[in-house]
């Protein structure tokens, strides 16, 4: 676990103050960064660690590591943007830094572990965003230059430092099981310009799509094949889902105008984020064994 007091030197830490709205089944709670604007939970761990990015009252963005009831803000070193995107069951942290204006170019990929940030980068692009680490240190995202579309690809960096990327244009790998069997993402199909999710099985690109779905987008997988992603309705209404042997289940935080689903631990804990009816945007929890 990612040891908070070498991580409070480096940051300095806030007290969670976040309360249970609904009791749903499963139970659903909400919570915010301390004086933020803006949260949004993108990563959780087996331990119920939690990992996103807020906004501050000065339009600042920042990640977060939320341990047990404590915050952490997450800065890259000299960066004007931080978010923080992956928590791996050791503590290793993901996520993407911007260092200077200009858009995708300037958008690079870390990896903290154990207080030390290092690079995330993938060869012959300018650009990368680090999404997701699994417990074996694999690293999934994508690599881009000037833009998110056309010259956007998935890849996955193993823990020897290699690379491989994924041959599907506009393509994000957004998360995968711990062997790396089965790989989820969202891609957009640049002669339509819908949005879809897919699955990369032992090499075979699969896209989906929730059905009826305006788009759809999958973030994050765990290892018994759930799926946590988002969708647009018809309506234009934004919701979360849970995909299951081919089943899915649409996720509503109570109340809200706009849901997405971010990120799914092993025991099917799901992280998020949700507007309410007054237009702010907040992280969640939705937990399949009750409030802690």
């Amino acid at each position: 676990m990612l040891c908070n007091k070498i991580l409070a030197g480096l940051f300095g830490s806030a007290l969670f103050f976040g309360t249970a709205l609904a009791q749903d089944q499963p139970h659903s709670t909400t919570f915010d960064y301390p004086g933020a604007v803006i949260t949004t939970a993108y990563g959780i761990n087996p331990a119920g660690e939690i990992v996103g990015r807020y906004t501050d009252s000065t339009g600042t963005v920042h990640g977060f590591l939320l341990s047990g009831r404590d915050f952490t803000s997450i800065n890259h070193p000299g960066a004007i943007y931080t978010d923080a995107r992956g928590i791996s069951p050791g503590g290793d942290i993901v996520g993407s830094y911007t260092n200077a204006p200009g858009g995708p170019a300037n958008r690079h990929g870390y990896l903290l572990s154990q207080g030390t940030f290092s690079e995330v980068q993938v060869p012959g692009y300018l650009g990368t965003i680090a999404q997701r680490i699994t417990p074996t240190g694999h690293i999934y995202g994508c690599s881009h230059d000037y833009d998110y579309m056309a010259n956007m690809r998935g890849f996955v960096r193993s823990a020897a430092d290699d690379y491989t990327v994924l041959n599907v244009p506009s393509s994000m790998n957004n998360g995968a099981t711990p062997d790396g069997s089965v790989v989820v993402g969202l891609y957009n199909d640049l002669t339509t310009g819908v949005r879809h999710g897919y699955f990369v099985r032992n090499g075979n690109f699969e896209p989906f799509d929730v059905p009826g779905s305006i788009f759809t987008e999958a973030w994050d997988i765990n290892p018994f094949e759930q799926v946590v992603g988002d969708f647009q309705d018809n309506t234009g209404r934004l919701h979360g889902f849970l995909l299951l042997g081919g089943v899915f289940t649409t996720i509503d935080f109570p109340g809200a105008i706009a849901t997405a689903a971010y990120g799914i631990n092993p025991t099917g804990d799901i992280v998020g984020q949700y507007t309410d009816s007054s237009g702010k945007t907040h992280a969640f929890l939705r937990s399949v064994t009750g409030p802690n």
